[in-house]
């Protein structure tokens, strides 16, 4: 990590944008001229997922605080952002509603049929699951919700592999917050096949696994960890604020964790990978990534 004046320094060199850069090579990612600009004002808060067919990004809301099924239950809507190719800002109006109460909805991922998968944190009287939007006829059915009979915590982040498997996080965070009951089962990171309809564990050794990303081979997957936020507006330094990478193996299983990046100050949430980010296996000679740097 460099020194707070090289950071600004840095900055200063990149034209004065508005990006914070702690590693030179991250320059190249936001090329001569980078620009941050508004696209629309409305209440988003996570899940975004671009659908090029359509030019548009749906996102999760803001929670609100409702009174049905009981008060203090989150209220979360799935939207629509109409977009319009590099028109900026763009209207209210671009902007509706897909599904008003999403079961507290929190990351989603497009799968291989063109449809979201969602993490559905559930409420005090709704169940937890991992759900699905047919975006073409706007039906819902759910993916799985349960591990071994019981009940999922509050799924909070879920990426779909090119087999169709279903990879996602479950932290404890809904319990944390007053909004679900007493955990079942552990803060784990799962597989689901929807084949053999088999859910698994993959990582168990997690405080709050949190945001996930596969490398653009697939070999790696990435896996942050939140677990210094625990009650609301909370840093407890002591514990986990980092970024961990393992092997995948198989196409199912993980192994080789280790550390890839820790987040001081804050705590990391979701993350994507670029399409050069660099192969970080223990086995380079089985890695297939094509890339030259990692940002």
């Amino acid at each position: 990590m460099r020194e707070a004046s090289s950071i600004a320094h840095i900055a200063t060199e990149s034209n004065g944008s508005a990006f914070e850069i702690h590693v030179p090579a991250f320059s190249e990612v936001l090329g001569d001229a980078p620009r941050l600009v508004r696209v629309v004002a409305t209440d988003a808060h996570e899940g975004p997922v671009y659908v090029a067919e359509e030019d548009a990004l749906y996102f999760t809301t803001l929670p609100q605080r409702g009174e049905i099924p009981e008060p203090g239950s989150p209220l979360v809507a799935i939207k629509r952002l109409a977009l319009d190719g590099d028109r900026f800002p763009l209207e209210d109006e671009s902007v509706t509603v897909v599904v008003p109460d999403a079961n507290a909805a929190n990351g989603m991922a497009p799968d291989l049929e063109g449809g979201l998968v969602i993490c559905e944190q559930g409420t005090p009287s709704e169940q937890a699951r991992i759900g699905r939007l047919d975006l073409a006829t706007r039906t819902q059915q759910t993916v799985v919700d349960a591990w071994g009979g019981l009940r999922l915590n509050s799924p909070n982040d879920v990426v779909v592999k090119s087999d169709g498997t279903v990879w996602f996080t479950d932290p404890s965070y809904g319990y944390l917050q007053g909004f679900k009951p007493e955990p079942q089962v552990g803060d784990h990171v799962y597989r689901y096949d929807p084949r053999s309809d088999r859910l698994s564990v993959v990582a168990d050794s997690f405080d709050k696994p949190n945001g996930l990303a596969f490398s653009p081979d697939e070999s790696v997957l990435y896996i942050t960890d939140s677990g210094a936020n625990q009650e609301e507006a909370s840093f407890h330094v002591g514990r986990p604020h980092h970024v961990m990478a393992f092997d995948v193996i198989g196409g199912r299983h993980l192994t080789g964790g280790r550390l890839f990046a820790v987040t001081t100050p804050g705590f990391p949430d979701g993350i994507k990978v670029d399409g050069e980010v660099a192969c970080t296996s223990r086995r380079p000679a089985a890695c297939r990534c094509s890339a030259r740097k990692a940002t």
